[in-house]
């Protein structure tokens, strides 16, 4: 432990020393004045002691400072590519089932399953870079599609999830619908020569249910969608009625 007397022993020296000048009638001018400048040679090196820790101290607390920047942003890059597909920049499968369990402990979660139809057939034509950059266009596709409180997840290597908090059926399968709409309409601009379609499955979880009891029927109506001959939206069968699979048009969708 720093001992603080022990630190200041030589100043404590000089000023006592210049008090018993200062009572002593007897010493000469000049004693007095050697005494004096002996205070202020020690006044002096304080001084620049002084300062000296008081820019170490300032150097240090500007490199905390900096350190501390430094971790705070590498704890949001951490957090980010923990939780989104490094290619899409959407959530990956683990900050997928998070937000859909979470958004069940407090109400309905529906969700829309996202299969590209053949994605095979284009990385066996064009190549795996062109893949890639058929995966980034249709997530852009996507994106310009569904509503911002949606959350888009990737959660196979063509495979996405859509998924609508406090949604109903029927919002779901009319944004299934304008995005299968969307990419009938027109070929990704990356891959112009030829339409890049998908196949869709949509069902509902509700409070308290669980992400694999949700994911497992959205998965069935997307195999029902494939089945019946891919590009085509379906809706689970126990949510099934009439007037949901009526009337679905783009047109119909809010933004």
């Amino acid at each position: 432990m720093l001992d603080i007397n022990e630190l200041f022993k030589e100043d404590y020296s000089v000023l006592e020393d210049a008090r018993l000048a200062a009572a002593d009638d007897r010493l000469t001018a000049d004693v007095c004045r050697e005494k004096l400048w002996a205070v202020a040679k020690n006044y002096q090196r304080l001084i620049r002691e002084s300062y000296r820790l008081i820019s170490r101290s300032d150097r240090a607390e500007r490199e905390l400072n900096r350190m501390n920047e430094q971790l705070q942003q590498l704890a949001v890059r951490l957090e980010y590519e923990a939780t989104h597909d490094p290619l899409t920049a959407v959530f990956n499968r683990s900050a997928i089932i998070n937000h859909i369990n979470q958004g069940l402990t407090t109400g309905h979660v529906a969700l829309i399953l996202l299969d590209i139809d053949h994605f095979k057939r284009i990385n066996d034509e064009y190549g795996h870079p062109m893949g890639d950059r058929v995966i980034c266009a249709l997530v852009a596709r996507i994106r310009r599609a569904v509503p911002q409180s949606a959350a888009i997840g990737r959660v196979g290597g063509e495979e996405f999830t859509i998924v609508l908090p406090k949604a109903r059926v029927e919002e779901a399968m009319i944004t299934a619908s304008y995005i299968h709409s969307s990419l009938n309409a027109s070929p990704l601009e990356v891959l112009p020569q030829q339409l890049v379609t998908a196949s869709f499955g949509v069902s509902l979880g509700h409070k308290d249910s669980d992400f694999e009891t949700l994911y497992s029927t959205a998965d069935t109506a997307l195999y029902h969608a494939k089945k019946r001959g891919r590009n085509q939206v379906a809706l689970h069968e126990d949510f099934f009625r009439p007037q949901v699979k009526m009337g679905l048009s783009s047109e119909n969708v809010q933004h």
